[in-house]
């Protein structure tokens, strides 16, 4: 075509009226509804394509689904999507779940319990360990879950593991009609058994005492530092009478069950119990000292409630306060409580622990840390999320070689939770290094192969 022609072709098309623009392809069905977009959007926002459930990965290629050329309703979206979420029971982490009735404090503290397996059948109780576990202001016992599994596993059960519910806690309650022992298991869904076939330390199954209540009773709402150290002695002493004939402790606790044990460490050593480590997660007293007035802008931000279980754990996962989704459904569940008329929300689960009454006592409970856990007489353990820092007092006593000190990357502050196995190495690392050396066992000269 010569240059001539194209020119006139080319003025022709010009005078043509003007089209309308060529959409882009779309993925949208022609038949979706117009709310339709704006859900795969909000899916989109939480992440939920990271977890989806086989139900509703089969639902998208099923001839059915593509026949009709309609979603799945809201309400199945919303239970495929939560499928994911649903509890797990705590019966595969634990041994033994039990209510342990302590007069002195006025409680029946809910304990989950893996009794140590002797390394020989010559091996007495006083030659075995127990971690002693102390959660942190509004979890629970079941927070040291998967922990508790790993060092069971790593150990084959020569450790032994022993969590508590505090005061006003997961489902430690006041006293109520007889005081006595009563052994239990239970699960996530609710569901409990009778213990009696499962093989109890007689420490426990026949603890018995005076059911008098003792003068140290005190409201359930009362957190305070003093009170929450005299409940763990309290409870240690139940559970263990004789000193002599109980194991040796490893006292391990996280944030504020961290500086509970460390008052408690003293107490239990003048009482004669062998304690042969503090370990202390993700607390320092200068951090937590001046994280204290953000705590009321935090505890409001949380949702009042959830509707379900399902959610609650979601909610831990999605904004990251639990990163390991597997601790997260074993141990969210028993941080719940169904509601009551006297809760004032509209859902059907709130929170057990009411932490905005507990403001008066933040600054008892981090005040001094530092410098009483340097005092204790025993070997000491610090382990960090990456973001912390030292403060003065431990910076001082680390380079002075008095504890040890592990940072770990990559988790929050949930550490035990998010990353389960790399803490049990370091715990029984810690436990095989201060612990007695067994009878028999020879001590190499440098030198010696």
């Amino acid at each position: 075509m010569s240059d001539l022609a194209r020119s006139a072709l080319q003025a022709r098309i010009a005078k043509l009226p003007n089209l309308p623009p060529i959409p882009p392809p779309s993925t949208k069905a022609p038949w979706a509804e117009e709310g339709d977009e704006e859900d795969e959007e909000e899916d989109e926002v939480d992440g939920l394509g990271d977890l989806p459930s086989s139900a509703s990965a089969s639902s998208k290629t099923t001839p059915s689904a593509a026949a009709t050329g309609r979603r799945a309703p809201p309400s199945q979206r919303t239970a495929d999507r939560l499928a994911a979420y649903s509890p797990i029971s705590a019966s595969a982490h634990f041994a033994q779940a039990l209510s342990v009735s302590v007069p002195a404090s006025g409680l029946d503290h809910r304990v989950y319990y893996s009794p140590p397996v002797p390394a020989s059948s010559s091996a007495t109780t006083d030659s075995s360990t127990v971690i002693a576990c102390h959660h942190g202001a509004g979890y629970t016992g079941l927070s040291f879950a998967c922990l508790a599994k790993e060092i069971t596993t790593v150990t084959k059960g020569e450790l032994g593991i022993l969590s508590l519910d505090a005061r006003s806690h997961g489902r430690t309650k006041p006293i109520q009609g007889d005081p006595a022992l009563q052994p239990e298991i239970e699960d996530n869904a609710g569901t409990t058994s009778s213990s009696a076939d499962r093989s109890a330390p007689p420490s426990i199954s026949d603890a018995t005492g005076d059911t008098t209540p003792s003068k140290l009773g005190a409201s359930p709402i009362d957190l305070s530092i003093e009170r929450l150290t005299e409940d763990f002695v309290q409870l240690i002493k139940k559970v263990y009478p004789d000193p002599a004939e109980a194991p040796s402790l490893l006292l391990l606790g996280h944030s504020m069950g961290g500086t509970v044990l460390v008052r408690a460490c003293p107490i239990l050593q003048d009482a004669k119990y062998r304690v042969s480590g503090v370990i202390v997660l993700d607390v320092v007293e200068g951090s937590a000292l001046e994280a204290m007035p953000l705590m009321h802008g935090l505890l409001a931000s949380r949702p009042a409630g959830f509707d379900s279980l399902e959610e609650a754990i979601e909610w831990h996962l999605s904004n990251r306060t639990i990163r390991n989704p597997t601790s997260a459904r074993v141990s969210v569940p028993s941080m719940f409580t169904e509601s009551t008329d006297d809760h004032m929300v509209k859902h059907k689960y709130v929170w057990r622990a009411p932490l905005h009454l507990t403001a008066p006592y933040w600054a008892g409970w981090f005040t001094g840390l530092s410098a009483s856990f340097l005092a204790v007489r025993s070997a000491r353990l610090l382990i960090l999320a990456g973001t912390d820092r030292l403060d003065k007092t431990l910076m001082i006593g680390q380079m002075q070689g008095k504890f040890q000190l592990e940072v770990l990357p990559d988790v929050g502050h949930m550490l035990h939770e998010d990353n389960p196995e790399k803490i049990a190495g370091i715990l029984v690392e810690f436990w095989k290094r201060n612990e007695r050396l067994p009878i028999g066992f020879k001590v190499k000269k440098v030198g010696e192969s």
